[in-house]
């Protein structure tokens, strides 16, 4: 029988031995196999990216207008996604004349958050239709969302009527950030009244908050891929440091505000990549209608 050392010699004797048509003959099948096999890979991940590029766009779509005027106020929202789809969400509509605005945040990110993207902010935009209340409207959503059965992601939540004629604001906070109302004179006021996140407690209550917007203030409403942002040292951004920064840009366009909080973000965080979505809102009431 033979050894070892003798079956392995044998082996490399052939090996070598072989000519070069043979060995194009065994190998040229399988590299052509697997040259296919990576194109086939190639088109399917050209495809997902293709869909995922898409399903964003019509994330933005429902959202509705990233930027609009109304009289001598002016509103700007952006979503500023880790990945294509987001988890964070802004919506922006009219009711009877009020501007009606949300940002919320489902937990998670990537695809299984903006899975639930579009159905969050269906039914906050159709209670708010219904029934006007920002509370209301909010304990309608948090019934819905726990009498569905499924094991829904946590969602929080700032939901705000504006009157426009006299600057009222009714608002809901379910567990987000505070608002943050940016008075003429720097001041500061946090929009915190409201309940808890949506879909966490099975028997809960939600009240209203209001504060006026006076000519010259402005409203900063932000998730907490914001404060919640580190730097390579592991610091985060911080609410201090979003004031202290919003305070600076008091009075200028809501557009020019939600770049400007980003870039301080994004300068802030240096190298350091960044780990969650972003959404933001800046509302801003001028003092006289704007026309440019």
């Amino acid at each position: 029988m033979a050894s070892v050392a003798q079956i392995r010699s044998r082996y490399r004797n052939r090996k070598n031995n072989g000519s070069p048509e043979l060995v194009q003959a065994a190998v040229g099948p399988r590299h052509r196999a697997l040259e296919e096999q990576l194109a086939s890979l190639r088109r399917q991940n050209d495809d997902l990216n293709r869909a995922m590029y898409e399903a964003a766009q019509v994330q933005r779509r429902v959202c509705g207008p990233r930027h609009l005027r109304a009289g001598s106020y002016e509103f700007a929202s952006e979503i500023f996604p880790v990945h294509y789809l987001s988890g964070d969400f802004v919506t922006v509509m009219e009711v009877e004349g009020d501007l009606v605005f949300a940002i919320g945040d489902i937990a998670g990110k990537g695809l299984m958050a903006g899975m639930w993207f579009t159905h969050v902010v269906g039914m906050i935009r159709r209670q708010i239709s219904l029934v006007g209340d920002p509370a209301v409207a909010l304990s309608a959503v948090d019934r819905d969302l726990q009498l569905a059965g499924l094991e829904l992601p946590l969602t929080t939540l700032f939901l705000a009527r504006l009157n426009l004629e006299n600057g009222q604001l009714t608002y809901c906070n379910a567990g987000h950030p505070p608002a943050l109302l940016i008075r003429e004179n720097e001041e500061v006021q946090e929009l915190s009244a409201g309940g808890p996140v949506l879909g966490a407690i099975s028997t809960t209550s939600f009240v209203n908050g209001t504060a006026v917007l006076l000519p010259g203030d402005t409203l900063l409403a932000y998730s907490d891929g914001i404060t919640e942002c580190r730097n390579e040292s592991g610091i985060e951004f911080g609410t201090s440091s979003l004031i202290k920064g919003t305070r600076a840009l008091s009075g200028l366009n809501p557009r020019v505000v939600l770049f400007s909080v980003l870039a301080a973000v994004e300068n802030f965080a240096g190298k350091q990549h960044r780990e969650d979505d972003i959404a933001l809102i800046a509302l801003h009431r001028f003092r006289t209608c704007r026309i440019d």
